[in-house]
């Protein structure tokens, strides 16, 4: 039963969604590093954009200081106000396999009273499962492949995917509580942590939407196009490694990350999985100040 207080409200397909589905929830905001997050939902959304089955309550939930509506001018009058969304989609994957995708962006309020519209949605689907994702900046190079960590209670899928047992505390995200709640209540819940370089992250990074749209096949059997991806991550490669080997000492910084990660993957401390075999990191700021100095004298010099 949705309640009359409830901050969303059902859309056209919301009679049409069958009993069952698994639920992929990718908000995007505080936690997306290289934009993995936006450009996977701009993917799996490219095609028809779903059908909308429900849309929750903009008014209530966005700090419209922090993210500003967008208006377009033609002349001397406005022609478009445009908002963040966060809406509920009825989507098909490759093959055919219906799924709900909730995206759009992170609340900025009422946490409690988001989770609990969002547990009403899971009760009322009977949602099998709820998989959501974010990616986070880390001392990893561009030229190896993107790992992913992993957290809640399919243990063998998180083995399966995760590099990386964290024991930290960190700023949790909007998502972070629902699966908190759905582990306490034992139902299935997997969040996926893409780890993408960290001198990369202001910008857009194909490779590490790849990864999230590849780790959601293995979750939940979900089956989405990268070729789109695939192309833009070629071209992306060939201009950023042009630039970069143009600066010897950048090339060094990035060899520096190279060895952390093949040093991992060989076995090194899983304490801490981008130590060397010494136990050091490496300067991340370093590294992040250097190469960001470089881009940004690159830029400044084109223009």
């Amino acid at each position: 039963m949705i309640g009359r207080d409830s901050l969303f409200e059902p859309a056209a397909h919301w009679a049409a969604v069958p009993q069952g589905l698994p639920l992929v929830a990718l908000l995007d905001g505080y936690r997306d590093a290289d934009h993995t997050v936006a450009l996977s939902v701009e993917t799996m959304l490219a095609d028809d954009g779903g059908q909308l089955v429900a849309v929750f309550d903009t008014d209530s939930l966005l700090d419209y200081r922090a993210r500003r509506p967008l208006v377009k001018v033609e002349g001397n009058h406005i022609s478009d106000f445009r908002s963040a969304r966060l809406d509920l989609r009825l989507l098909r994957d490759s093959i055919g396999q219906p799924f709900l995708l909730l995206s759009g962006f992170e609340p900025d309020f009422r946490w409690e009273a988001f989770t609990r519209a969002l547990n009403e949605v899971t009760t009322h689907f009977a949602v099998s499962s709820v998989t959501w994702a974010h990616s986070i900046p880390m001392p990893v190079p561009h030229t190896r492949p993107i790992r992913v960590a992993a957290t809640g209670n399919r243990e063998e899928i998180i083995e399966q995917l995760s590099v990386w047992k964290a024991h930290v505390e960190a700023p949790a995200h909007a998502l972070h509580l629902l699966e908190y709640q759905r582990m306490q209540q034992e139902l299935d819940v997997v969040s996926i942590v893409v780890l993408t370089p960290h001198y990369l992250a202001d910008g857009a990074y194909p490779a590490g939407a790849m990864r999230l749209l590849e780790a959601l096949g293995t979750v939940d059997g979900i089956l989405v196009p990268t070729e789109s991806l695939r192309e833009r991550d070629r071209e992306f490669r060939a201009t950023f490694d042009e630039t970069l080997t143009e600066n010897d000492e950048a090339v060094k910084l990035v060899e520096v990350l190279e060895q952390q990660y093949d040093g991992f993957l060989k076995g090194t401390p899983l304490e801490n999985p981008f130590a060397n075999a010494d136990g050091e990191l490496p300067d991340a700021d370093k590294i992040a100040a250097e190469l960001e100095r470089y881009l940004k004298s690159r830029s400044d010099g084109a223009n």
